[in-house]
């Protein structure tokens, strides 16, 4: 399987067309049928590092102010408790402690992004949890601890946002999907975009000092780290390739990226999707 990493963006994801809405809306069908899917969500932030491992892992609704058609959303994907008590064997014997989490379930940066990848919610989703207060390398290393998953058809799933300043977003209601992002986040896009296709690992590291305007994009790292899981689950001779790029409100970078693609996308998907998605399951 591949290793992705998608910029999940506003829950609005789930009820608004848009071009980020309609490429994985399309890219799903283009991947190979996963076994099961982890997902490393930027909205799952623990001290300990926490797998869950409920049978039937509830849909969280952890936003607010939404119409109320995004709360009657649900995603009943089963659970993997098997999986999920392997994750944290794996963990602990890289030397990161882990523990099992069986009531919490998938939060909306899980179930919206999958909801169009994969709409029929019959593959088993579980979460790993991040850290906010650990490094990316802490983060690369998780990715390394569990990247042979891969082989058995685990998708591994970060899902966070390339560009993430949700305070200046709040207050941009005047601007559209097609408002050219500002130079600050143009800049700061591109340098990701750069460094992921050159493998520049230890610039990602250090992005907070190397990429420009790094803090006015990432004021909190939450939504950047998920990226270094995608990075430490990549094999060393797979390059990072951009699959989608596309804005909300020109600020939130709605990038996407994958690792280990057996063949390149084709443009319609990659650019612009053509025609709109499904509708999510409820």
């Amino acid at each position: 399987m591949p290793t992705l990493f998608i910029s999940h963006g506003s829950p609005m994801l789930a009820v608004v067309d848009s071009a980020a809405r309609r490429f994985l809306a399309q890219l799903g069908p283009k991947l190979q049928p996963p076994t099961a899917v982890v997902v490393f969500s930027a909205h799952y932030d623990s001290v300990t590092t926490e797998v869950t491992s409920a049978d039937r892992p509830e849909t969280i609704h952890d936003f607010g102010g939404f119409p109320d058609e995004l709360y009657r959303l649900r995603y009943p994907a089963p659970g993997h408790p098997k999986l999920a008590r392997d994750i944290v064997a794996r963990l602990e014997a890289a030397g990161v402690h882990a523990r099992l989490s069986p009531n919490r379930g998938l939060d909306h940066g899980a179930w919206i992004p999958l909801s169009l990848l994969l709409p029929r919610a019959d593959v088993p989703v579980l979460q790993v949890s991040i850290d906010s207060r650990r490094s990316p390398e802490d983060h690369f290393a998780l990715g390394r601890a569990l990247r042979s998953l891969r082989d058995a058809g685990t998708l591994l799933l970060g899902s966070g946002g390339a560009t993430h300043n949700l305070a200046l977003y709040a207050h941009a209601r005047g601007r559209d999907d097609e408002s050219a992002p500002p130079e600050w986040v143009d800049a700061f896009n591109e340098w990701t975009a750069g460094a992921i296709t050159a493998r520049r690992i230890d610039d990602l590291f250090h992005y907070a000092e190397r990429a420009p305007f790094a803090a006015q994009n990432h004021p909190t790292a939450e939504h950047y780290l998920p990226l270094f899981v995608t990075l430490g689950a990549a094999h060393d001779d797979e390059p990072g390739v951009r699959i989608h790029s596309s804005y909300d409100r020109g600020l939130l970078s709605l990038d996407a990226y994958a690792f280990g693609l057996v063949q390149p996308l084709p443009r319609e998907i990659r650019v612009r999707a053509a025609a709109p998605g499904p509708a999510v399951l409820h």
